[in-house]
């Protein structure tokens, strides 16, 4: 995907605010299973050591402080392991069920929630929101903006915002803080949270309000990565009767086996958050501390705001559960959560002619065109999103094959490039006749 379609929900302010730099680890450490006993076995010794390589090499190297990564292919784990730590103070090292932020991977997840309601014939996919969200009647769409003091103008859409246009951020809703000059200085004054790490409030409120506001262009112009997801947990709230955290809990994380997702950790999961960290000056990891209204500590609140864009805590192996249930077409464990066919709509293109960095958009998905495929052996019709703290997966409906890889560091100007890598990895090391691209090829472990 493109890394400037990734959007954090948050600034950081200059590298002197934060802490003191900790010592990167200088020896590769492989993590300690969390459970050894458990761990599946390699299915490829040799492909799996090459992973092993490119993880040791970065986490040895102080790009990240550690990373996991889990490789599925045929509905079976062949690789899955972590290197690193999740303390750089206290050298602790990475176990493989450590909890990340995953921020922005929420949003397949509330997606693919509000589709199970689809497929209850709750609504159409054509639907103007305001049907159900009436605070988004009457959309306007921003004509004129005064820098100076965020007066603006309007000019009514020329159509009604759908549910669909939400599903693929054609909607003309941009993100507080990073999203247009406009709406980060129109969302500010009123007040409209990023949805990560702010906990108080509610969505029912926060939607109202996001609704009365002017759209950034007309619906169904163009892509705008924004809050359009979050609207569509207050739907999933207003069509169930429930809460998001509720309804995913229930309809969704529980029938998957996902206990350790959460919008807010529970007290006796709290340890195995991994710390967040940045970089200072020198490009060192630093552990990131709180800014302004956002902390990084959020998943350790008593929160009351559900944001189904960028919201959730995760551990991989809860993901990979998620992902493998979309690659068996909505079935998982002998359940059928979603129909095969809903599964097939929302992995295709949904945006039309729209572009999104060279790819397409589904129903929460950035849908890979044949054009768009990079990684030597990537599929045509490929999956794929991730969280701005680090996190990225894909799945490959061709080579049935899901991929992730967890780090937890924003920004990250020295181990940005790992995620390709790893899928470059992936690929030689776990799909026959496939090879690494000239640039891509897993270095030895300690070189830079």
């Amino acid at each position: 995907m493109k890394k400037s379609a990734v959007v954090l929900l948050l600034l950081l302010s200059s590298p002197s605010a934060f802490a003191q730099v900790a010592a990167p680890a200088r020896q590769a450490r492989r993590s300690v299973p969390a459970n050894p006993a458990a761990t599946p076995a390699i299915v490829d010794p040799a492909g799996a050591q090459r992973i092993d390589r490119l993880l040791a090499e970065y986490t040895a190297a102080g790009r990240v402080p550690g990373a996991i990564a889990l490789v599925m292919r045929d509905g079976k784990v062949v690789y899955r392991n972590a290197f690193g730590v999740s303390d750089l103070a206290n050298q602790t090292p990475l176990r493989t069920d450590a909890i990340f932020r995953i921020a922005s991977q929420t949003k397949a997840l509330t997606s693919v929630g509000l589709m199970m309601l689809y497929d209850e014939a709750k609504f159409q996919l054509d639907d103007p929101i305001a049907k159900y969200l009436p605070a988004f009647a009457n959309a306007q769409v921003l004509a004129s903006f005064n820098q100076k003091d965020s007066t603006y103008t309007t000019v009514p859409a020329n159509s009604p915002v759908t549910i669909r246009q939400l599903f693929t951020h054609t909607s003309g809703i941009s993100y507080p803080v990073i999203g247009t000059r406009e709406a980060t200085a129109i969302y500010a004054k009123a007040g409209i949270p990023s949805g990560i790490g702010t906990p108080s409030g509610t969505l029912a409120t926060s939607m109202d309000a996001l609704g009365k506001l002017p759209l950034m262009h007309q619906p169904g112009e163009r892509f705008t990565y924004g809050l359009s997801v979050d609207v569509l947990g207050r739907l999933i709230e207003v069509l169930s009767g429930q809460s998001l955290d509720q309804f995913l809990r229930t309809r969704l994380f529980e029938p998957l086996g996902m206990k350790d997702t959460f919008f807010y950790l529970p007290a006796e999961k709290q340890a195995r958050l991994v710390l967040l960290y940045t970089e200072n000056a020198a490009k060192q990891s630093v552990e990131m501390e709180p800014q302004g209204r956002m902390t990084p500590n959020y998943p350790k609140a008593k929160g009351t705001y559900f944001s189904g864009g960028a919201g959730l805590s995760s551990t991989i192996d809860d993901y990979a559960r998620f992902l493998q249930m979309m690659l068996n077409g909505g079935r998982y464990q002998g359940r059928q959560l979603l129909k095969p066919a809903t599964v097939a709509l929302i992995t295709q293109n949904q945006m039309g002619s729209v572009s999104q960095g060279g790819n397409k958009f589904g129903l929460g998905f950035s849908i890979t065109p044949p054009e768009n495929a990079r990684v030597p052996g990537l599929s045509a019709g490929s999956y794929e999103w991730g969280g701005i703290f680090g996190t990225t997966y894909w799945v490959d409906p061709q080579q049935k094959l899901v991929g992730l890889i967890y780090t937890q560091k924003y920004p990250n100007s020295t181990g940005r490039d790992l995620a390709g890598k790893f899928k470059a990895a992936v690929y030689e090391s776990f799909v026959p006749g496939q090879t690494a691209p000239a640039g891509t090829t897993v270095p030895a472990a300690g070189t830079k």
